[in-house]
C-alpha cells in the first residue's frame, strides 16, 4: 500500500497567464502558495487483475480503459500499469471549488503510481506529466501552475516561457513576513462549485481582447513578489490582492455573480484590504486580506460562511506511507 499527500493551493495573482493562448506568445507569470489542506491517494495491490476505484462514486472495471474517470485512467495508461490495483482517494476540501483540487489528485496519483513502480520521481517531472495528462491528452482548457504548486508546495513565484519551459521560484522572504502573512489570510467557502473548464473555456476565446488585463495580472505579481521579498509593509499586498480581483473580473463576466460580490463587498466594508474568488470563478472559496485587529470585525460580517482555518505549506506532493515490503 501506498498513500500520497499532495496540497491544495492558493493564487493570489496572474491567473490565466498560465494558459498555452497568452503563455506561447508572452512570459506568463503567478504567485501563489501551497496550504495545508490535501488530497490523498491510496494505491494498493488488488488480487487478481480487476481495478477498483473509489472517489466520489466507486468502479470496479476489469481494465484501465474500462475506467470512467479520466485522470485515472489516462494515469494508469501513461505508466503502463496493468496489475489490478485499489485506488481511493480522500480530500479536505470539495472538489471545483477553486482549490486546484483536479490538479493535486493528478499530481498525488501519479505519485503513487510511479513508487509503486519502484520510482523515485521529482517535484518536476510529477508536475510536466500531470500538465501532459490533463491539458494535452485530456484537451481540459486549464493551465500549468495548479500541477506545478501541487508538486512542488511552497510560497512560490512561477514564469511560464513561449518555449514551454516553467520556471519554478521560491518566494524568499523573512520569517517574520511569512508569519504575518499567514496571520493576515483568512478563506471562506461560498457553499457553491463549480467545474473551472466551463468558465476557462469562455476565458481562452478572443484571448487577444482579455492580453492586457493578464499581462496587468503578471505585473502585479511581479509586484507582490518583491513586496514580500523585501519585506514592505504588507497592506501593499493586500492592496494588490484587490487590484488583481478587479482586473480578473474584467476577463469574463462569468467570473463572479451578484452573491459572489455581495460577499466580497461584505468583506471589505468590514475593513478586509483586499481579497479575491479563488479559482476560475463562479464560485468556491472566498480568500480575504486582512490586519488581525479587524478579523473579528470581518468574521461576524461573513456570519453565514464556512470559515476555513488554514496555512500555507511549504512542502509539495510527498508519500506519507508505503509498506515495508516495497522499498
Amino acid at each position: 500500500m501506498i498513500i500520497t499527500r499532495t496540497p491544495f493551493r492558493i493564487s493570489f495573482a496572474g491567473g490565466g497567464s498560465d494558459l498555452e493562448v497568452f503563455h506561447s506568445q508572452e512570459p506568463g507569470a503567478v504567485i501563489s502558495t501551497a496550504i495545508d489542506k490535501y488530497m490523498y491517494l491510496t494505491v494498493k495491490e488488488r488480487f487478481g487483475d480487476s481495478f477498483r476505484v473509489s472517489y466520489s462514486q466507486t468502479e470496479l472495471v476489469d481494465t484501465p480503459d474500462e475506467i470512467q474517470h479520466p485522470i485515472v485512467r489516462e494515469c494508469l495508461k501513461s505508466l503502463d500499469i496493468r496489475k489490478g490495483l485499489e485506488i481511493v482517494s480522500v480530500a479536505d476540501l470539495p472538489g471545483q471549488s477553486g482549490m486546484g483540487s483536479s490538479s493535486s489528485f493528478t499530481v498525488g496519483l501519479l505519485h503513487a503510481l510511479h513508487i509503486l513502480n519502484g520510482h523515485v520521481v521529482t517535484a518536476k517531472r510529477l508536475a510536466e506529466q500531470a500538465c501532459n495528462i490533463e491539458i494535452n491528452i485530456l484537451k481540459e482548457p486549464i493551465g500549468k501552475q495548479d500541477q506545478y504548486i501541487a508538486g512542488f508546495g511552497g510560497l512560490k513565484f512561477i514564469q511560464f516561457h513561449p518555449d514551454g519551459t516553467v520556471f519554478v521560484d521560491p518566494v524568499v522572504c523573512r520569517r517574520g513576513t511569512w508569519e504575518e502573512l499567514n496571520r493576515r489570510l483568512l478563506l471562506f467557502f461560498t457553499g457553491k462549485t463549480r467545474r473551472a473548464s466551463s468558465v476557462l473555456k469562455k476565458q481562452k476565446s478572443n484571448c487577444e481582447s482579455r492580453r492586457p488585463a493578464l499581462r496587468q495580472l503578471c505585473g502585479i505579481a511581479h509586484q507582490m513578489r518583491s513586496i514580500l521579498s523585501e519585506g514592505r509593509d504588507l497592506n501593499a499586498f493586500g492592496r494588490l490582492l484587490h487590484d488583481a480581483w478587479e482586473t480578473k473580473k474584467t476577463l469574463e463576466s462569468s467570473i463572479s455573480n451578484g452573491d459572489i460580490d455581495s460577499v466580497y463587498n461584505r468583506g471589505i466594508d468590514a475593513g478586509a484590504l483586499g481579497g479575491k474568488l479563488l479559482g476560475a470563478g463562479d464560485g468556491g472559496f472566498v480568500l480575504f486580506f486582512c490586519e488581525p485587529h479587524l478579523q473579528s470585525q470581518l468574521r461576524e460580517a461573513l456570519f453565514d460562511l464556512v470559515e476555513v482555518p488554514f496555512r500555507m505549506e511549504p512542502e509539495g506532493s510527498k508519500v506519507i506511507f508505503v509498506d515495508g515490503d516495497r522499498w
